[in-house]
């Protein structure tokens, strides 16, 4: 269940359906994201350090900017964090051709 001072940053879902053991890597990449220091507390205390390891070097959820903090926070290895490859932000910055 996803405590009131923290569903504020799940706007686009029913946070009475989302589950964080279903959906763990969507719910801990958006708090790194979006997520104040109570909320980031949160997911330090209720998921497992590596999955958050895992969170930060595969999600592109995250901002290379947010990968970045929170890769040295965990002490992630930058080569490993997708998101700051610059192969995928080329990707990113790429226009829809329609």
């Amino acid at each position: 269940m996803i405590p009131a001072g923290i569903k504020q940053y799940f706007w686009e879902v029913d946070t009475k359906k989302l589950d964080p053991k279903k959906h763990p890597e969507y719910v801990i990449a958006r708090i790194l994201e979006y997520g104040s220091q109570e909320a980031a507390g949160w997911v330090i205390k209720n998921f497992d350090k590596k999955l958050i390891k895992k969170v930060i070097s595969k999600s592109r959820e995250l901002s290379p900017r947010s990968a970045n903090f929170w890769g040295e926070i965990y002490q992630v290895n930058k080569k490993e964090i997708l998101c700051l490859k610059k192969s995928f932000q080329k990707k990113q910055k790429a226009h829809w051709q329609y």
